[in-house]
Order: C-alpha cells, then structure tokens, then sequence
C-alpha cells in the first residue's frame, strides 16, 4: 500500500493567461487568500416511465459551472497606488471594449514543500462582479477585494 497525503488548503496560487482580447497576458497571479466554487453540478431530470412505480429513471442534462470567487488584499508598491489591473478589467468591459478580455487560469494547490499537488483548470473566464474591501477604521483589517469569475469550463488535471 502506498502513502497518501491529505491535501491542505492554506498553500495555493491562481494564474490567469490571456486568450482573447487585448491587454495584459497575465492577470493578479498567485497573491489571493481565498478561492471558491470549484464545483461542477450536472443537470438531471426524471423520466416517470408509464407502468413502471418503483423507479424513475434519471437523465443527464448540462454541467453548470459555479462562478470562482477569488479573494485577496489589496496591495501595491510601497510608495504607489493600489495595484488595479483586476478593476480595469471589469471597467473595459462595463464601458464597451470589444472584444472582451478572457482568462484560461489555474489554480494549483500546493503541499508544504510547494510542489504542486493538484490542479483545477478554468477556461475563458470574465469577470461578474467585483467587490471592494469592506472599510471599517475601528477593526484594523487588511483591506481585501473580491472578483467573481464566470467561466466555460472547469477540470481537475488529470481527468480530461
């Protein structure tokens, strides 16, 4: 029998990849704390089969695919401003910018040694929603944004 290694989920990067529109080729890489929605749900619908009562037979229908939400502090240069490429892309999309910037990305989960011991894949991704850090001058917290990722498609490596 082999070992097995349970994941953790504290070690993790996100990289995103240009494949259409134009700007940058990359987008926000690895600095985010938290990612969710990495699900897949399949449409199903029952099929009533006339003089059958003791079963319903199930048919596939669709994957739907859950929007990734991807948290992370806002940070910059030391001296400089806020870094804003993730808001610059929701901005172009909101004014008009054709065609829409999409992002193929990954996001890897990392062991403690930072070897990379899976990988979910997400295809042509825009972005739905964007959230700012909640402000609040009494509790001290880092100021964190949100981004919300409608995507085409999203495997674990391996399973293709």
């Amino acid at each position: 029998m082999t070992d097995t290694v349970l994941l953790t989920t504290f070690q993790f990067e996100v990289t995103f990849s240009q494949v259409s529109g134009n700007g940058p080729d990359t987008l926000g890489d690895g600095g985010f704390q938290e990612v969710t929605g990495l699900e897949v749900e399949m449409d199903v619908s029952d099929y009533e089969e006339g003089g059958r009562n003791d079963a319903v037979i199930r048919r596939i229908g669709r994957a739907k695919f859950q929007p990734l939400v991807c948290k992370r502090g806002m940070f910059g240069p030391a001296e400089g401003e806020a870094e804003s490429e993730l808001w610059q892309w929701f901005q172009d999309i909101v004014a008009g910018v054709r065609p829409v910037r999409r992002y193929d990305g990954t996001v890897l989960v990392k062991d403690q040694a930072r070897n990379t011991m899976a990988a979910w894949r997400f295809q042509r991704a825009v972005p739905m929603k964007i959230v700012g850090p909640q402000l609040n001058a009494k509790t001290g917290e880092i100021a964190v944004e949100e981004l919300h990722l409608a995507h085409e498609g999203l495997q674990l490596e391996g399973t293709t």
